[in-house]
């Protein structure tokens, strides 16, 4: 693994290459079964869940359709707090801006809180280049960076590693970037999270700059909050003298009424717990009480062009739970890395694509990297419907058509290599509209059936790769309706399908093709 998501291959061609990692496949199943089981469990103690959902979505949309007003109002309170705001248009500004700040402290090191925003931007890499070190302390984090490695999961980022795996990327690698494992480390789970534990403590004693993402900013008041397990973030947020928070601009709640919904629905639906051990909110600076300096960056990186599809923009409701992730039947078997982006499973199949365009044969496959089972909406805390956005983004992918780049409309071409889908989608609306070429051709396909291939060619050929064609029925449904009915009002019956004498329902021979 490079540590970068450029020039990552298409899903199908990833997912080929994960699903035959017999250990990663192991490790998947039994983290995902875990959490899911878990999480259902603590759903399952809410009689109002389903209104709580109901609200969560009702207050992303309000948000959402009002976004410009929250963001201003957001902005004054915090400039009112004793915060600085700055504005990303996209990953590039938003890193210059990060750059930059940290380079007006003198700082060569930061300590990071778990970012999704800072992951979609490569911030890291961006600091690296510009001579400055970012350390995580995100234990899963942790280890992806000291096993140069990408994250797999958003909620547990190491989730494709075991603790064997874990207790030799620590052996390797920690002295690189500070205090060594101790001699003899176990993969026991106390031994790992101690080490982990004094490795870190050094760098937040002596971090004068904080890197942080957050869940929520609510708008009234200003006030940013980040929930964690682990204690690490509330390191990172009151120990350094700045504070640097890049934020997407869709995590604005309006009130702290509102907050108050999304406080019940993301814990039980990330980590299966009634609340979080640790929620850390803070509104501006003070002299006597953590950082010193409060900087707030603002990033929209494709948010704007996707809240401009009225179907795709529900995408923008996710709070990062990862439910979705952990039911998904692909994101089991294939895994994180396969999706190419910070935003692996469901979710990531709907907003890489949005937030990146479909400029690439990797954004083009994802809205293909589903069965649409449903699974994915049943659990998702804000009902996010992601298989309506997928089949959305299928057709665009297939059709082309008008999308919002940059805050212009423009009009993107069909992506290359479905032609004979298109070609075969047209096909058939003309003979769905012509009722009597649709029933000669199922008479055709059921007199010559046992011609049939099991396999398609050409263009067909990698829908059966995987499976076979179903079996045609000896007589097409319209034929054996017919004859069926026909022969009920001979008999007298007024076609109903009556139950005759013998208590049997009516019907003649071929009821295969029912």
């Amino acid at each position: 693994m490079s540590g970068t998501y450029l020039g990552m291959p298409s899903f199908p061609q990833a997912a080929a290459r994960s699903t035959q990692d017999g250990t990663l496949r192991g490790n998947l199943r039994h983290a995902t079964h875990t959490i899911r089981d878990k999480r259902a469990g603590a759903v399952g103690e809410l009689e109002d869940w389903a209104r709580l959902r109901a609200a969560g979505a009702a207050i992303k949309n309000r948000t959402l359709r009002h976004l410009d007003h929250y963001l201003e109002q957001a902005e004054a309170a915090v400039t009112a707090a004793g915060g600085q705001v700055h504005w990303a248009a996209d990953a590039d500004e938003a890193n210059r801006i990060v750059t930059d700040l940290v380079r007006a402290t003198g700082e060569t090191e930061v300590v990071k809180v778990k970012s999704m925003a800072t992951q979609e931007t490569g911030l890291n890499d961006a600091l690296a280049h510009a001579g400055i070190t970012a350390c995580e302390t995100d234990l899963a984090e942790l280890i992806v960076q000291l096993g140069d490695d990408l994250p797999s999961h958003i909620l547990v980022p190491a989730i494709h590693r075991n603790r064997s795996e874990i207790r030799d990327i620590f052996r390797e690698r920690m002295g690189a970037w500070g205090r060594p494992a101790p001699d003899g480390l176990t993969d026991e789970p106390a031994a790992l999270a101690e080490a982990a534990r004094l490795h870190l403590r050094e760098k937040f004693l002596r971090a004068k700059v904080g890197v942080s993402g957050a869940n929520f900013v609510v708008a009234e008041t200003g006030t940013l909050v980040v929930v964690e397990s682990e204690g690490n973030g509330r390191m990172c947020l009151t120990l350094p003298e700045t504070l640097i928070s890049v934020v997407g601009i869709e995590k604005l709640v309006p009130t702290w009424r509102d907050l108050e919904v999304f406080l019940q629905l993301l814990p039980r639906s990330s980590t299966a717990e009634r609340m979080n051990p640790y929620t850390s909110m803070w509104t501006g600076t003070r002299e006597d009480d953590g950082p010193h300096t409060f900087h707030l960056v603002l990033l929209d990186n494709g948010r704007t062009d996707t809240l401009a599809d009225t179907v795709g923009r529900q995408a923008l409701r996710c709070i990062r739970c990862s439910a979705c992730l952990n039911v998904c039947p692909v994101y089991e078997r294939a895994g994180g890395h396969a999706y190419g982006s910070p935003y692996p499973g469901p979710i990531g199949a709907i907003l890489t694509p949005q937030l990146r365009g479909m400029a690439g044969p990797l954004e083009q496959s994802l809205p293909y990297a589903s069965s649409l089972c449903g699974a994915c909406y049943e659990v998702c805390p804000v009902a996010i419907d992601i298989p309506e956005v997928l089949v959305h983004l299928r057709e665009r992918v297939v059709e082309g058509g008008e999308v919002t780049r940059q805050g212009t409309r423009v009009t993107i071409r069909p992506a290359k290599g479905h032609a004979a889908e298109r070609a075969a989608m047209r096909a058939a609306r003309w003979t769905l509209d012509h009722p009597a070429v649709l029933r000669a051709g199922q008479r055709l396909a059921s007199r010559t059936r046992r011609l049939h291939p099991r396999r398609l060619p050409g263009p067909g050929r990698a829908w059966t790769r995987t499976r076979d064609l179903p079996e045609v029925p000896s007589e097409p449904f319209r034929d054996w309706w017919d004859r069926t009915r026909g022969e009920a009002r001979q008999q007298g019956g007024d076609g109903s399908g009556k139950r005759d004498g013998g208590g049997e329902r009516t019907r003649g021979e071929g009821g295969d093709g029912r």
